[in-house]
């Protein structure tokens, strides 16, 4: 009996201590958020926002699951096409929840993001990694947009409804680039242009990263396709 009550406390305090340790690192975390928050002159706001999955629901990955809220919320503006653009960036979570009674079981998601408001309503336009998945449909016939580059071609999935908005964003220098960032998921719907691989969080410095990233990205968009745009 005295050997299970010191396993209790040595389990309990086991908790306390991993707790500890856990809230330390989210601590650290905000204020390294915060931090790059204010070097760009964004807004930081670390609560909760459950209104997230609705403001966004043209994006996928924030419609997943239950229980969706949006954290560590950095927003403002940031230079892109050479001229102020809304950006709103931070982490998001989602529960998914299978089985029932015994076997209920409920699992947690956390990932980063990065979105920014282009200043044009442009076609959608969705590029990410080629999945096994996408070589079966495209073996079926169900096929998505190839390039020149057949490199391109293979290691990626670009999908939108229009072609030539397709063909002119996505120009050799941007495929190139594109091979050699590597990003997991571009997507442009509804005026807004999410950056995210929808499965983990960044690390802080991280998100610096991904802002030079999108900037790279918007400054390769060609000019005819911006003076079309504009007018």
């Amino acid at each position: 009996m005295e050997g299970q009550i010191l396993f209790i406390l040595a389990a309990i305090v086991l908790v306390a201590v991993l707790a500890y340790f856990a809230w330390q690192a989210e601590k650290k975390r905000r204020e390294a958020l915060a931090a790059f928050a204010r070097r760009h002159g964004l807004s930081f706001d670390p609560d909760a926002d459950s209104s997230h999955d609705e403001r966004y629901a043209q994006f996928e990955l924030f419609r997943r699951g239950h229980s969706r809220v949006a954290r560590n919320t950095m927003a403002g503006e940031v230079e892109l096409f050479a001229r102020p653009c809304r950006l709103c960036c931070g982490d998001f979570r989602y529960k998914v929840t299978s089985g029932s009674g015994k076997h209920r079981r409920t699992t947690t998601h956390d990932f980063s993001y990065l979105i920014v408001h282009p200043p044009w309503r442009t076609p959608p336009l969705l590029i990410r990694p080629e999945g096994l998945f996408d070589k079966i449909a495209g073996a079926l016939g169900f096929d998505d947009i190839d390039f020149e580059s057949a490199e391109f071609s293979r290691k990626f999935f670009v999908k939108s409804p229009d072609k030539r908005f397709a063909y002119d964003v996505l120009h050799p220098r941007m495929m190139e680039f594109l091979l050699d960032e590597k990003p997991s998921l571009l997507d442009i719907e509804d005026g807004a242009l999410c950056l995210s691989d929808g499965g983990r969080r960044w690390a802080p410095e991280e998100f610096e990263a991904k802002m030079a990233f999108v900037t790279r990205f918007c400054d390769l968009w060609p000019r005819h396709l911006l003076e079309d745009l504009d007018r």
